[in-house]
């Protein structure tokens, strides 16, 4: 018999507050504008405002991840087809330290429950092709063709809740 796995040395929570939503920022920025060169003007958008964003931190406050959740109309007209019970998950980034401790996919059920939360049907997201094994290791399935964002090669994803 095994001994029981520790719990993660993290929470996951609704960035509610002005200091957990900067640290959202912060996490894009290192990972999106630092490590992939992602120009700082287009990381950040007007969706942002109403997005419902989560947040991982470490148990000393630190923050290791991040994603976004949109719904509504802002939902609609990201996601595959326009449908407003369709959310739309995004801006999901990991610390390079955070990588390989389930950081990204307890964001992406946070997510998930985020959009339960609000009535919706399924999440769509727009995976980095490198990613793609990840979000199906997830539930999401591919679909369209491979499509560049920022200049990196993505592919449209989507899981029915």
């Amino acid at each position: 018999m095994s001994a029981p796995s520790p719990a993660p040395a993290y929470e996951i929570r609704v960035a509610e507050d002005p200091a957990d939503r900067e640290a959202c920022f912060a996490v894009r920025k290192d990972v999106f504008v630092a490590e992939q060169n992602v120009p700082e003007d287009i990381e950040y958008d007007a969706y942002d405002a109403d997005a419902v964003h989560v947040l991982a931190v470490r148990e000393d406050g630190a923050p290791l991840g991040t994603g976004r959740l949109l719904h509504g109309a802002a939902g609609a007209a990201k996601n595959g087809d326009g449908d407003p019970a369709v959310g739309s998950l995004g801006r999901l980034a990991v610390t390079a330290a955070a990588r390989g401790m389930g950081v990204g996919a307890a964001l992406v059920r946070a997510v998930e429950a985020a959009a339960r939360a609000r009535g919706l049907t399924a999440v769509d997201l727009h995976a980095q092709t490198h990613a793609l094994g990840f979000y199906e290791r997830l539930g999401y399935r591919a679909y369209g063709p491979e499509f560049p964002d920022a200049g990196i090669p993505h592919r449209a994803m989507r899981r029915a809740l």
